[in-house]
């Protein structure tokens, strides 16, 4: 299993109601996009969060964020929630919303 198809059906759900939602295959998981922008995605059982490079650092702040790097690069506007930090719908919802206010800051593609 590439991704948490448990995962996939929670975001799937919290982000119901967004205009312009579609999913793609990245990462070696799967990313939710909004109007051609990523906004989140899951990679095995943690959930990428796009947050944007202002609000990176904080985001890094919280102890279940780690940094995005399975490449051997940091990727500075995404970081890796880990299980706990979306094991409660809050804790997810409070994450998605940090990457639908990003990828809504962008033009559409």
């Amino acid at each position: 299993m590439a991704y948490d198809e448990t995962l996939a059906h929670r975001v799937r759900e919290a982000l119901a109601g967004q205009s312009g939602l579609t999913e793609r295959k990245m990462f070696g998981g799967i990313a939710f996009m909004l109007s051609g922008n990523m906004c989140c995605g899951i990679l095995k059982d943690g959930l990428l969060v796009r947050v944007g490079p202002e609000k990176y650092d904080a985001a890094l702040a919280n102890p279940q964020a780690h940094i995005m790097d399975f490449t051997g690069r940091p990727m500075k506007n995404i970081v890796l929630i880990d299980s706990e930090g979306v094991s409660t719908d809050e804790g997810l919802n409070a994450w998605l919303r940090q990457g639908v206010d990003f990828a809504a800051s962008l033009p559409a593609k």
